[in-house]
Parts: structure tokens; C-alpha cells; sequence
């Protein structure tokens, strides 16, 4: 059964929106540079200070986000709603079905992390699709 979550796309902006609802809402924040990453080369000298992922998590929710444009430019405030599974097999089946009419942004790839993909659907919903499984 996956877990969904919220993945919120900022201009630049993460490390001080994520701060802000740490303080209103609570939670652990978890903050990774893109310079500290493993996926440091992927990216330009422009982006090496930008957030590549924030987690801010309790027990009862878990927010997610970046700064990173990908194929596109994001909108401040751009939601992608995020699939977490157990196994790359079940994320796979889901984003294929979520696929079907719709357009598929980022491919399911490996990465350090885990394997992923990003699409939105036929109706016009961002999704993200996440397993910790390579």
C-alpha cells in the first residue's frame, strides 16, 4: 500500500518555506544542498546552493519539496503529489497506469536514493512515483 505525500516545488525559496512550516506545524526538517549530494555534477554552478529535496516529517505527515526546476520552470507553490511504495514493481505498475493519457516528464530512472518518475496524469495532476528499491 503506498503512502502519498505532499511535494512542493519552490523558486528558490525551500530552505525558508520549509523553516516557516516547521515553525507553524511542527516536525523534523531534513535539508540536502545539491552541492552535498551525490547528484552534485547533474547540476549547474547556478543550482549547486539550491535545495535538491526537503523532507518535514512527524509522525502524522510528511511534507516534501525542492528548488530544482526540472524540464521546466516551477511555479512557486507547485504541488506534486508523491507515491511512496515498498517495492519498484508496485511504483512501476502505478506510474504506468497513471500514465495512460497523460504525459510522462521525468522517465523512472535509479538515483542514489532509490528509483523514481514524474508525470501528470490525463486529468492534469502532477505525480511523483518513489521506491528506496533499485
Amino acid at each position: 500500500m503506498p503512502k502519498i505525500n505532499a511535494y512542493i516545488g519552490f523558486n528558490d525559496t525551500c530552505r525558508q518555506a520549509m523553516a516557516f512550516y516547521r515553525e507553524v506545524i511542527g516536525g523534523e526538517l531534513t535539508l540536502q544542498v545539491v552541492k552535498e549530494s551525490p547528484m552534485k555534477d547533474m547540476f549547474p554552478g547556478s543550482h549547486q546552493d539550491m535545495i535538491l529535496h526537503a523532507s518535514l516529517e512527524s509522525s502524522d505527515f510528511t511534507l516534501l519539496a525542492t528548488d530544482l526546476p526540472g524540464n521546466s520552470s516551477v511555479s512557486p507553490g507547485t504541488i506534486t503529489l508523491m507515491l511512496t511504495y515498498e517495492t519498484k514493481a508496485e511504483m512501476k505498475s502505478a506510474f504506468d497506469k497513471l500514465a495512460e493519457g497523460g504525459n510522462v516528464t521525468h522517465p523512472i530512472m535509479e538515483f542514489f536514493a532509490g528509483t523514481m518518475g514524474n508525470l501528470t496524469d490525463k486529468f492534469g495532476v502532477k505525480w511523483g512515483v518513489f521506491s528506496a528499491e533499485k
